[in-house]
């Protein structure tokens, strides 16, 4: 039996699984919970059970769990220790009567979506070539990639817990720079994937994984979601930091480009 299907029927049981356990406690976010961790060991398995030599097998197997252990664990704690995500409530909330039905679906779109994102994985798994400078470059890639998505949850966790920043946004480090920089991480470690897998049969298509990840990023399940709920939550603050802040990208805050571009000026004179 192929390991795409299984991958596929497992993910659909455990999204069957949460969603029987979240119409008892009504906190929907454990669907985010059930995909990281499913994204965590689907990893592994495609890694070992492909054609790719040990040591492509071994860091596959390595970067996807680590990464998907970590976003996990975040997801985890912050589950516990919060009410339900106001996306999931404003959802519950449209949805009415229909919530159980509704999230039933939503449940196994995420089920998808752990199948759909862990096909590169797959992908890289059956590249029997790999290039060693490709392969270190894309490790190199991913621990940045780690090390900034870690930090950047972590300033916005210790702003959080100081009271005097209730209804306030973290504008701290790498806040500055981005309104969304876990986002951002989360995005370029995807580029280590076609990096591993070059020089395999899928070695074009899995540039696809980066370009799809932004667009689920950008345009889908994450920007337009969470700057809604910042929205209805900050207010006037939020929409400053909009004006001033990159969506995205790490880049200078516009009120620090005005001074700089003043500074320059008075220089001049």
């Amino acid at each position: 039996m192929s390991n795409l299907f299984i991958i596929a029927t497992i993910s659909s049981a455990a999204m069957f699984i949460a969603w029987l356990w979240q119409q008892q406690h009504k906190n929907a976010g454990i669907a985010d919970v059930v995909w990281a961790f499913g994204m965590m060991l689907t990893g592994p398995v495609y890694a070992f059970t492909g054609a790719a030599p040990l040591v492509l097998q071994c860091a596959l197997a390595g970067l996807s769990f680590i990464w998907f252990l970590r976003l996990g664990w975040h997801l985890l704690r912050r589950f516990n220790s919060e009410q339900e995500d106001g996306r999931y409530q404003t959802m519950r909330q449209a949805m009415g009567n229909y919530s159980g039905f509704g999230f039933l679906l939503f449940f196994q779109l995420q089920a998808g979506f752990i199948w759909l994102l862990t096909l590169p994985f797959w992908a890289v798994a059956q590249n029997t070539a790999p290039n060693k400078f490709l392969l270190i470059s894309a490790l190199l890639l991913a621990l940045f990639a780690l090390w900034g998505e870690t930090t950047a949850d972590q300033q916005l966790a210790q702003f959080r817990q100081q009271p005097e920043n209730k209804g306030k946004t973290c504008r701290q480090g790498w806040w500055r720079y981005s309104r969304h920089p876990n986002y951002f991480f989360e995005w370029l470690h995807w580029f280590a994937y076609p990096l591993m897998g070059w020089g395999g049969y899928y070695q074009l298509a899995l540039w696809l994984a980066p370009v799809v990840m932004f667009a689920f990023l950008y345009f889908f399940t994450g920007i337009p979601y969470t700057e809604r709920q910042a929205l209805l939550s900050r207010g006037d603050d939020y929409r400053q930091y909009q004006q001033s802040t990159s969506a995205f990208f790490l880049w200078w805050p516009k009120s620090s480009l005005t001074q700089k571009n003043n500074e320059k000026y008075h220089a001049t004179d």
